[in-house]
């Protein structure tokens, strides 16, 4: 099976000879183990899905750690939180670095643990699935921003990508691109296996019931969260379905954006918007089966946004950046307007505001991005250079503070 290599990897080295304990997380799949193994050989090797390693850690830590000693790789390190306090004793003794490297695919729950055990002792690095960068081997690896200076830059590695609505389609897990592999089996064995390992222990419902909720969530993705809306459709209360999502989001299938927030914007949504983190697999749920049926559907605008906010996602977690506090999206109504306005994302950076616009066309128009100047209102802020992220041949400038770029720029 090929390696292909990770972005992550020079950040992922750079915190291993810096710290003592590393954390990488990410949904199941997406490539974590194997990159490990990869880049750091050196490393002994232990899996917590195997139940006798489990049951040593828990009951007779100091063996555990006799059998297995550092550097160490632990793998789904959540499923026996309990170890994180031996590690803390461990790492405390020394001030050596590069001693543990932990993975888990259950986000939350896992800097839970972090949080209570090892607080000030961990590096923690996100690994999310395949980016176009990486498919396409190139090394550029900076997040994306529309300022001049990233444009150029990004000039300088741009590769044109064969049938993007291919990739769309087909998704992001690294397996895919590794070996030939059914694209339909696979996703059946990938949402199997999820339920069985990642959420069972979480839904107090049966598979099915929780497998009609993915797939009305995976209807939704690029749209408003509407709790009451699902929960109608799969037959749930509005409570199952906020804690249903919330293990979406902790095991890495969702993204919750979160709305920009400001005094001077009074009339903005409060609600995030759901986007599933692989496309691939949201088109598994809703039953797109090619991409050629994909392309020319009613869900086409709402997955080729859903593919482009990923891949802007990728590019903060691929440089070991945190997007949380970065990335947001805008709806309201000024008062003034007779429509609401829209801003697909909004990035944040050094007090300067920039405005992006996600469009499936190849034929971008200035009054595409008409809602930018709400973010004139906000005081203490700059707006920034606006963008269209589309389909069209070449950069083109729209007006002198708004510009039509290829997906090829992200």
């Amino acid at each position: 099976m090929a390696y292909i290599e990770r972005a992550i990897a020079s950040v992922l080295k750079e915190r291993v000879r810096s710290s003592k304990c590393v954390l990488v997380t990410g949904a199941r799949q997406v490539g974590k183990s194997t990159v490990i193994r990869h880049e750091f050989p050196k490393f002994n090797r232990v899996n917590f899905d195997d139940r006798l390693a489990r049951l040593q850690a828990r009951e007779e830590p100091g063996l555990f750690f006799l059998n297995h000693p550092c550097p160490l790789f632990i793998d789904e390190v959540q499923k026996e939180s309990s170890i994180l306090e031996e590690i803390k004793l461990i790492v405390d003794e020394s001030d050596q670095r590069g001693r543990f490297i932990l993975s888990g695919s259950q986000k939350l729950e896992l800097m839970r643990g972090m949080g209570e055990s090892l607080a000030g002792r961990v590096a923690v690095s996100e690994l999310l699935g395949l980016s176009l960068r990486e498919i396409y081997g190139i090394r550029f690896n900076r997040h994306f921003i529309p300022t001049d200076e990233y444009m150029r830059a990004r000039e300088g590695e741009i590769k044109p990508y064969a049938d993007i609505w291919q990739t769309i389609h087909k998704g992001s897990y690294p397996e895919l691109y590794d070996v030939e592999r059914d694209w339909q089996e696979y996703y059946s064995s990938y949402v199997a296996t999820y339920l069985e390992r990642d959420v069972n222990e979480f839904i107090s419902s049966d598979g099915i019931t929780f497998t009609k909720f993915l797939t009305a969530a995976a209807a939704r993705t690029g749209e408003i969260l509407n709790y009451a809306n699902i929960a109608g459709e799969v037959g749930v209360s509005e409570p199952t379905v906020k804690k249903w999502i919330s293990i979406l989001e902790r095991t890495g299938i969702v993204y919750l954006l979160q709305p920009y927030s400001h005094s001077a914007l009074n009339r903005a949504i409060r609600a995030p918007k759901l986007y599933f983190r692989d496309t691939g697999l949201a088109c598994y749920l809703t039953r797109w089966l090619t991409a050629d049926a994909l392309k020319f559907s009613a869900v086409a605008g709402s997955m080729f946004e859903t593919f482009v906010v990923s891949e802007i996602l990728k590019s903060y977690a691929n440089e070991g950046k945190d997007y949380k506090f970065s990335i947001f999206y805008y709806r309201g109504k000024d008062k003034r307007a007779a429509s609401e306005n829209e801003i697909d994302l909004i990035i944040e950076e050094d007090g300067v505001v920039y405005p992006v616009e996600i469009k499936m066309t190849g034929n971008p128009k200035a009054s595409m991005a008409a809602a930018n100047m709400v973010l004139d209102k906000i005081p203490g802020k700059i707006r920034g250079m606006g963008v269209i992220l589309c389909l069209i041949g070449q950069k083109t400038y729209l007006r002198e503070n708004l510009v039509a770029l290829p997906i090829e720029y992200l």
